[in-house]
């Protein structure tokens, strides 16, 4: 895996002439501007240094699903800076973890966002006490992504509030006034007011690149993970899988906590490509405070199931400098007593561009 930084080999002659004539050529071929090319299996990162910046959208929501229950809605706003765009203080600091490799560049990312949480039943003003209890999550956060070529490592910290300062009630009323849809009607015995934090790494895997003719390859990319903080404690594994005509450099579309993770970059390899992608993952949940209630004080709370699974479908194209995906989730039953099936489901839509 390597970065060419475009030198073209060259060999002395002994006549001066050509000699002059060669030296002449590679010095233009130092200075010739770096380019994207197609991907073939011995450079599944076909780079020069990335000087693109990201902003992304990201949207969930059960309405795909054509269900309102469980993890109903989120969003999410992101940018990311280019591989150049992080302040060399902070790179510094970066670099110095062990948790990054030294010749990796280094993005920075930060984002905005909003989960909320409802029982199946939102017409009733008591919610059933076995239900998951109504909730919301509103927060900020920033991430560091080091991408060598066939590994990304991802750390992340998430700083917001759980509770009615969150504004789920506010923003699923709004939304279902405007759809015209039943409101809810148990926001009321939500969750209290709690400060919430959420420290997150993740490190993804490219182990297989295949290129076939036409431009059609694939790649599979396992990744572990591992989540402390009051809102979430976890421990995940997985692998995504792609198949599609000139990959994009990324490792799938990016998604909302708790989730199989994506990436906030990428890098066209044309004008435009295409892919299909699946998912699997499986999470060991020590916290969930969606689940398991308020931290420091009494509030509606259900047994959580300890391990969870999503499996995830999708497709992603690009266009020049923009990403569009959609992804359909398939989540196992999250607690004990849980209705409506075996799986619950909800799908996610992205935006990505690139300037």
């Amino acid at each position: 895996m390597t970065r060419s930084r475009t030198a073209s080999p060259w060999r002395t002659s002994a006549m001066a002439g050509a000699g002059l004539l060669l030296l002449a050529g590679a010095a233009q071929a130092q200075v010739t501007t770096p380019t994207v090319v197609n991907p073939t299996p011995e450079a599944p990162h076909p780079l020069a240094e990335d000087t693109g910046s990201i902003l992304g959208f990201t949207l969930e929501n059960d309405l795909f699903a054509r269900t309102d229950r469980g993890y109903t809605n989120g969003f999410r706003f992101s940018y990311t800076t280019s591989e150049a765009g992080t302040p060399d203080w902070l790179l510094n600091t970066v670099r110095a973890l062990p948790l990054f490799p030294d010749a990796a560049p280094v993005r920075s990312s930060f984002s905005f966002g909003q989960s909320m949480f409802t029982p199946k039943d939102i017409t009733r003003q008591n919610p059933d006490q076995h239900d998951r209890p109504y909730a919301a999550w509103l927060y900020g956060g920033a991430a560091f992504l080091a991408d060598s070529g066939d590994r990304l490592d991802r750390l992340e910290l998430q700083m917001g509030v759980v509770g009615p300062y969150a504004l789920g009630e506010q923003v699923q009323s709004t939304v279902h006034h405007i759809i015209d849809v039943n409101r809810a009607r148990g926001w009321s015995h939500q969750l209290h007011n709690e400060p919430g934090v959420i420290l997150s790494y993740e490190r993804t895997w490219r182990s297989l690149y295949v290129a076939a003719p036409l431009g059609i390859g694939f790649d599979l990319s396992p990744y572990v993970g591992a989540t402390v903080g009051n809102v979430l404690t976890q421990a995940s594994a997985g692998a995504t899988i792609r198949l599609g005509f000139d990959l994009p450099v990324d490792y799938g579309p990016p998604r909302i906590r708790p989730s199989i993770p994506g990436s906030d970059f990428f890098i066209p390899t044309s004008g435009f490509g295409w892919y299909f992608f699946a998912s699997v993952e499986g999470r060991a949940v020590a916290r969930n405070i969606f689940l398991d209630g308020n931290t420091f004080e009494d509030s509606p709370h259900v047994t959580k199931n300890p391990l969870v699974g999503d499996l995830q479908l999708g497709v992603a194209m690009t266009i020049s400098g923009a990403r569009l995906a959609y992804t359909h989730v398939f989540r196992t039953k999250e607690f004990e007593g849980q209705k409506g099936g075996d799986l619950s489901q909800y799908g996610a839509l992205s935006l990505s561009l690139r300037f």
